[in-house]
């Protein structure tokens, strides 16, 4: 279907393709945002109800210890909890606003991250991110965008190259075109969407397992939590809750620290390139699934096809289905499935239903009854010759070629 094309068979709704795809798009995604709000409140929430516990357990046997007040204890807490804001630990870590941690903060800012360990808290700071965010964000996605068209390029040549010497080698060209075919075959071939989604799928899986070989030792996590903080980081949604780099001393720490930039970088461009190529494949089931659900809901459809007769049977026309369907059949209804599967069946069918299954206006029919009496050149099938159907003009040639296709599948 053609964007902007009305559904076919459910044409009362007035749905084009394009509000269809959105529509059908956004129940998927609250489905899929119900499902997995079930399925998380599932898991986790037996464990929160076991840590507020224990915290309470320890915080009244705190108070009655050291003969402090709740309230005061919480209080102290909440300052504490600011302190936390405001980028302090009880552990020593790096400085978060020198010049190396200013720079770590802007590039999770630009790629979307966003890990939300260092915030800025002078008004001076938040207008100055507000501005310096909207330039970098976009920068940032563009320079996402045709590493994307770069990695499809890239896959294009080698593919083609593989293609062409797997040609070569068996022999099927003639050894004077070789070249001028690898010239003539190289623009505008373009690899498989689901070969650029594997391929980017193997490598985001390479860089982010080998990202969690350099994680687990440096930064002492386990290889299952540094996998997990390597997709939190690579696909920019950035909790917060693991955060590479911030400790004030690492062996060798120059080199971890550009090892660490560079397995952000290709991490991000190889999960956002996919991200857009499985966009497509998505975009291809919603189209599918249109397909399937267009005279899902016709109800003239569904009961049309069941009083379709025996093949070839001659039946009467608007009036025998009108008393059945309750309306006449040349008035414009939600659907044409009727006509389109008599037609398919091999049933004969009156010439009105006949001209509007097949969109023929009169002016079509016409221009043909003009060039047939210009003696213009007529085409008639072959197969309609052997069956002895002639070709014939308007519906009339319409209605011919019909049953000569009728006759032929017999």
């Amino acid at each position: 279907m053609m964007p902007g094309q009305r559904l076919q068979g459910c044409r009362s709704l007035h749905l084009n393709e394009d509000n269809g795809r959105f529509a059908l798009l956004a129940v998927l995604i609250i489905l899929y945002l119900l499902c997995g709000a079930a399925v998380f409140s599932a898991i986790e929430r037996p464990s929160e109800l076991r840590a507020h516990g224990r915290w309470n357990g320890t915080l009244l046997n705190f108070s009655e210890t050291f003969n402090i007040s709740l309230q005061d204890l919480n209080s102290f807490l909440r300052e504490y909890e600011a302190a936390i804001a405001a980028g302090i630990r009880a552990d020593a870590l790096r400085p978060r606003w020198d010049f190396t941690g200013a720079f770590y903060f802007v590039g999770t800012v630009v790629s979307t991250i966003g890990f939300g360990m260092t915030t800025p808290v002078t008004v001076a700071g938040k207008v100055f991110l507000i501005f310096y965010g909207l330039l970098g964000c976009a920068a940032t996605i563009l320079f996402f965008n045709l590493f994307l068209e770069r990695i499809i390029t890239l896959l294009a040549v080698v593919m083609k190259a593989v293609r062409e010497r797997r040609i070569r080698n068996s022999g099927l060209l003639p050894p004077g075109i070789r070249h001028d075919f690898s010239a003539y075959s190289l623009p505008g071939w373009k690899p498989s969407v689901y070969h650029v989604m594997l391929i980017l799928g193997l490598s985001a899986i390479t860089i982010s397992c080998c990202a969690s070989a350099m994680y687990t030792p440096v930064e002492g996590w386990a290889y299952l939590d540094s996998l997990y903080f390597c997709f939190v980081t690579f696909s920019t949604i950035g909790f917060g809750d693991f955060v590479s780099s911030q400790s004030a001393a690492y062996e060798y720490q120059s080199l971890y620290r550009v090892a660490n930039f560079l397995f952000m970088l290709m991490g991000v461009c190889c999960i956002y390139s996919l991200f857009n190529v499985i966009s497509i494949v998505i975009k291809q089931v919603l189209n599918w699934m249109l397909e399937k659900m267009s005279c899902l809901f016709c109800q003239r459809c569904n009961k049309a096809n069941a009083f379709l007769g025996r093949r070839n049977a001659i039946r009467p026309g608007s009036r025998g289905r009108q008393g059945r369907f309750g309306q006449a059949p040349d008035s414009d209804g939600p659907c044409d499935s009727d006509t389109e599967g008599r037609r398919l069946s091999g049933e004969m069918i009156s010439m009105k239903d006949l001209a509007a299954s097949n969109k023929v206006s009169l002016a079509i029919m016409q221009k043909q009854l003009s060039e047939s009496a210009n003696g213009y050149p007529r085409t008639v099938c072959g197969s309609s010759r052997h069956n002895g159907f002639s070709g014939g003009v308007g519906a009339l040639g319409i209605m011919n070629n019909r049953l000569a296709e009728t006759s032929n599948s017999r």
